[in-house]
């Protein structure tokens, strides 16, 4: 039944799979990877309190297994226990040093904790293990901006943009950094192109083009 769940989780199917998942964990009760699947699963699903239950209890059976201890960060930052997945993100990193998931995972915490010096550290080092990663550059141009170094942070959404055109994201993040930098002209471009590509989500940049001015050429949002 184990085997039809990995199967039927890699279609997608996952209620199926936790079906066959939960009677495995009858049949074979206590196995640690069978409670990481149901826990992955769960998590999936959405239903965090469940697959942190799972997880918790495979890392009693199988302790400092990575991926259960990565599965538990991410549950643990869906249910805010953002300190929880920084711990279990520690671990994860001592155990196998060099995990560019794991690096972008727990930056992406200590950034929410607004440890901010500490969060540009972990995409550091991710962007040199796992160079030209659009996310990794994205997420750190974010810190940057929260920091003010906009120029910087407009190098990586520059870097993010020739790696991916066309990404709404970057785009729209990156009009916002213009704009910040006052060059309005191409901030106005950018979030023109963002609300092309993404129409439904042009709801975000409009406070931005309210402030945006260009000549006293102010463009109507209609």
């Amino acid at each position: 039944m184990q085997s039809h769940g990995d199967v039927k989780q890699k279609l997608k199917d996952c209620q199926r799979a936790l079906k066959d998942f939960d009677k495995t964990d009858v049949s074979r009760p206590n196995n640690a990877f069978t409670l990481q699947s149901c826990g992955d699963v769960k998590r999936i699903l959405k239903d965090y309190q469940g697959a942190l239950e799972d997880l918790d209890k495979a890392n009693v059976f199988e302790p400092n297994n990575v991926i259960t201890l990565q599965k538990c960060g991410d549950v643990k930052r869906k249910l805010q226990d953002y300190q929880g997945a920084l711990d279990d993100l520690d671990k994860v990193n001592i155990l196998e040093p060099n995990n560019a998931f794991t690096l972008q995972s727990r930056g992406d915490v200590k950034k929410i904790l607004k440890d901010y010096q500490g969060t540009l550290e972990d995409f550091d080092k991710a962007d040199v293990l796992e160079p030209n990663n659009v996310i990794t550059l994205q997420s750190r141009g974010d810190v940057k901006r929260k920091l003010k170094d906009y120029q910087r942070n407009l190098e990586d959404l520059d870097k993010a943009d020739v790696l991916e055109p066309n990404n709404a994201l970057t785009l729209r993040c990156r009009g916002d950094v213009k704009r910040m930098l006052e060059d309005c002209q191409e901030a106005l471009e950018d979030l023109d192109k963002a609300d092309i590509l993404e129409p439904n989500n042009a709801h975000f940049t409009k406070a931005w083009r309210c402030q945006t001015n260009v000549g006293g050429l102010s463009r109507s949002l209609g």
